[in-house]
């Protein structure tokens, strides 16, 4: 599955809310039909944008890594210097 582009919710908005008045005209004009794959158009472009919502939120959200413990020092050794 392609993911959206975030950089084109913008243009996502506009199709959307483009489909929203399109489907409000064929229910004036009585065009079922139409009605119908207008309404597939809509959820397909609703879903993208609640993926772009769920990825920002996602990358907004802090996480916790957690505080690393070390049983020993790191970088040393029990082995003394090299002879030179």
């Amino acid at each position: 599955m392609l993911r959206p582009d975030p950089n084109q919710r913008s243009r996502l908005v506009e199709i959307r809310d483009n489909l929203i008045a399109r489907i409000a005209e064929a229910e004036r004009e009585g065009w079922l039909g139409e009605v119908e794959g207008l309404q597939v158009s809509l959820a397909g472009a609703q879903d993208k944008l609640a993926q772009l919502d769920a990825e920002a939120a996602r990358r907004s959200a802090a996480v916790n890594l957690g505080m690393p413990t070390f049983t020993r020092p790191v970088g040393r050794s029990p082995i003394g210097p090299p002879d030179g």
